[in-house]
């Protein structure tokens, strides 16, 4: 399914506020899946555009994370995609990591949904939650399919 729902998968670049400075400017892994592609049975879907955000190293010293500009992003990702923000289901989602000498130590992975209210097309008021199954395991078997 998550081939035929994957619509973009690429590093997705978002112009900030600060001019010359590049300031709110930053770069992060977009993959964006319209389940109405795929094979649903018909079913239909309240949001069926999923749009799945993850941090990359930091290039600039000025690069801004996802998290911190959220709104701003999604904004931006909704205006060149030309998505209906009230069809689209928001995903911050970071991998898990194993740390340590030995790596004995794990941060585990994260799956969180983010609600905006939308204001002349400006995702604004973020509020961020995690993400319950089993729409859960719905999105962790679309980004499963398409890591690489």
């Amino acid at each position: 399914m998550a081939t035929d729902a994957l619509i973009y998968d690429d590093v997705y670049h978002w112009a900030g506020w600060g001019g010359r400075t590049r300031l709110g400017s930053g770069r992060c892994r977009l993959r964006i899946y319209d389940l109405r592609r795929g094979d649903q049975k018909g079913l239909p879907h309240l949001k069926p555009i999923i749009a799945v955000v993850s941090d990359l190293p930091k290039e600039r010293i000025n690069d801004m994370s996802v998290r911190s500009c959220t709104s701003h992003v999604a904004t931006c990702v909704t205006a060149d995609f030309k998505i209906d923000p009230q069809r689209m289901l928001w995903i911050e989602y970071s991998p898990g990591v194993s740390y340590g000498a030995a790596g004995d130590r794990r941060v585990e992975e994260s799956v969180v949904a983010v609600d905006f209210n939308w204001h002349d097309g400006k995702a604004i008021e973020p509020k961020w939650r995690e993400l319950a199954p089993p729409l859960r395991d719905v999105v962790l078997g679309l980004i499963r399919q398409t890591e690489s």
